[in-house]
């Protein structure tokens, strides 16, 4: 009897404030290349790193990622973290997710520049042993040490992403410049509608 092969998911977390086109490009080109059947994105409550920075509401965040995914069946959300209190660490949703999804095979996605902060996380080891952990390279980008041990662990795919960031778009927003583009147009009514990033 043929073994049922296991589902391929990939996890995506972070603080999406605002999540933008840089982070959809990523999921969609990691998605393909490593054969996931959905992509899932899970936007961060109490993110530790963000103690000493202000961030919108996790309701506000959570409903530009909503918007920024309804097109695309593949992409699905989960509000696992905001439900949660307390701080928001990664190998804490990673071991809730492992046991919701327990007969799938999980992919932990991650921009190259996470890498670098990964030896601060909570557990960071343990990531490891839970999901496989991917980073994907975008071109020109070089500040990954190949010395580094958590690089070693790690699949690196390089993609064709964008070189944008949240903090771009919030200081655009502030400026009174554009950011059509650099987040799908739902997001950016959103932005306007809610006055985010304005202050």
């Amino acid at each position: 009897m043929q073994k049922k092969r296991k589902k391929r998911l990939g996890i995506l977390g972070g603080t999406f404030d605002p999540i933008h086109s840089g982070h959809l490009i990523l999921a969609e080109q990691l998605k393909e290349e490593l054969k996931l059947q959905k992509v899932i994105f899970i936007p961060s409550a109490n993110p530790p790193h963000k103690e000493n920075h202000p961030i919108s509401s996790a309701k506000d965040r959570l409903q530009m990622v909503k918007m920024a995914i309804r097109d695309n069946p593949d992409f699905l959300i989960s509000d696992i973290e905001l439900k949660r209190k307390g701080k928001s660490y990664t190998i804490d949703t990673l071991t809730r997710i492992v046991k919701l999804y327990k007969d799938s095979e999980l992919f932990f996605l991650l921009g190259s520049d996470a890498i670098n902060e990964l030896q601060d996380w909570k557990e960071p080891e343990k990531i490891f042993q839970k999901v496989k952990v991917v980073i994907a390279l975008r071109p020109g980008f070089n500040r990954i040490n190949p010395e580094n041990r958590f690089v070693k662990k790690s699949l690196l795919i390089p993609i064709n992403g964008l070189n944008i960031s949240s903090t771009q778009v919030r200081e655009r927003v502030r400026q009174g410049k554009s950011i059509r583009y650099l987040v799908p147009a739902g997001v950016e009514e959103f932005i306007q509608s809610k006055n985010l990033y304005r202050s």
